[in-house]
């Protein structure tokens, strides 16, 4: 294939054997298995999930379960707080699939019972440290008051409790990982043993790919949600989750300049290509990809990594060592790992295989639902 601008290559082989693995693990832990698919937004990619037996997903908006929803899922959770303001797209999507959705205060469980046209599922988010959103221990009489409402609706089914311990990203290796799981876990349980008498049928959703990937099994939760690990990713490798062969995609950047004082390579290929997201290597330096060499077969890694150290809008620029510039020529086109490949397959729109299949993207399409 000729390329000539930053396209986004997706190894179907990894793809296939990260999903693999993990719908393997979700089985061994008699888990229930709601891969998250904000990450790759993805119709086929999907369908590689359904072909492996799964038939409940994770989403990050009502635009995407409705994208997902067009193609067959009848299971979705919505993991972002709710939006009133979409309660329109919430009751057409109630009518068709079996829809959950996150809430976390009185005042949206009162409007969805008053509005809803149809009937869903509702999970309490509960922050377990992350504390982006979510419900603490403090907040107790919080969940009581939520809990009545739903109980008292004819609208809304209490499902559980969820949390996004998305503080495992500031992790190192698995001890800081488990960790971390361990404490999340017992936040859980004490909602869960204080309701689980009342409402037997509740769960314990748990969801993050640092987690998910490295813990050996998940005795104490009902339902997992990872999503990066389709693709993992620098950062993923950083934190311990992958090693660089697992990653999946790689971004193919065209060689613009050279500059043999800095030992610098600049590519066509910048942040709103790869994003901003930067992670820091454990000797400090802060990078925003790796250099690949890219083959018929995929990409290569150098004998020495050579990280991406900057980005600008269009802009990439590589420290490399003294054979790496020497192999490398303007023109050349090469690849860079993303440190974050969801912020990365978000930009670019959609995936080129290394057969030469481009795979569709939710953005554009869904635009006007």
């Amino acid at each position: 294939m000729r390329i000539i601008e930053p396209t986004l290559l997706l190894d179907e082989k990894k793809c296939q054997e990260n999903i693999n693995f993990m719908v393997q693990k979700a089985k061994r832990s008699n888990v229930i298995f709601r891969p998250h698919f904000k990450t790759h937004q993805s119709i086929e990619v999907g369908r590689w999930f359904r072909a492996q037996g799964v038939d409940k997903i994770t989403v990050s908006s009502l635009r995407m379960a409705k994208y997902f929803a067009d193609d067959g899922w009848e299971d979705i959770t919505v993991a972002f707080p709710v939006n009133i303001l979409e309660i329109d797209r919430i009751n057409d999507l109630s009518r068709k699939i079996k829809l959950n959705l996150l809430v976390e205060s009185s005042e949206v469980v009162r409007y969805l019972d008053n509005f809803l046209k149809g009937h869903v599922g509702v999970f309490i988010k509960i922050d377990t440290g992350y504390h982006r959103t979510g419900l603490g221990l403090e907040e107790v009489h919080i969940v009581d008051e939520i809990i009545e409402l739903i109980d008292k609706s004819e609208k809304l089914t209490f499902e559980g409790f969820l949390t996004h311990a998305g503080h495992t990203y500031r992790a190192r290796g698995k001890g800081e990982v488990v960790q971390i799981y361990v404490e999340s876990l017992e936040v859980l349980n004490h909602f869960k043993k204080r309701y689980m008498s009342r409402f037997p049928q509740i769960i314990i959703s748990y969801g993050d790919t640092p987690s998910c990937s490295l813990l050996d099994s998940f005795e104490g939760v009902d339902e997992i949600r990872p999503g990066n690990f389709v693709f993992y990713d620098v950062m993923q490798w950083v934190i311990g989750s992958c090693d660089l062969g697992r990653i999946a995609v790689s971004l193919a950047c065209p060689v613009v300049a050279k500059h043999p004082s800095r030992r610098e390579i600049v590519v066509y290929g910048g942040a709103v290509h790869l994003s901003k997201e930067k992670v820091k290597l454990s000797d400090g330096t802060e990078i925003y990809g790796l250099l690949v060499y890219l083959a018929d077969s995929g990409w290569i890694l150098p004998e020495q990594l050579c990280p991406v150290v900057s980005v600008s809008q269009e802009h990439g620029v590589i420290r490399v060592d003294e054979n790496t510039f020497a192999e490398i020529s303007v023109g050349d086109v090469v690849g860079v790992l993303p440190v974050h490949s969801c912020l990365t397959a978000n930009l670019m729109k959609f995936y080129i295989t290394l057969d030469g299949k481009v795979l569709e993207q939710m953005c554009e399409r869904s635009r006007n639902i």
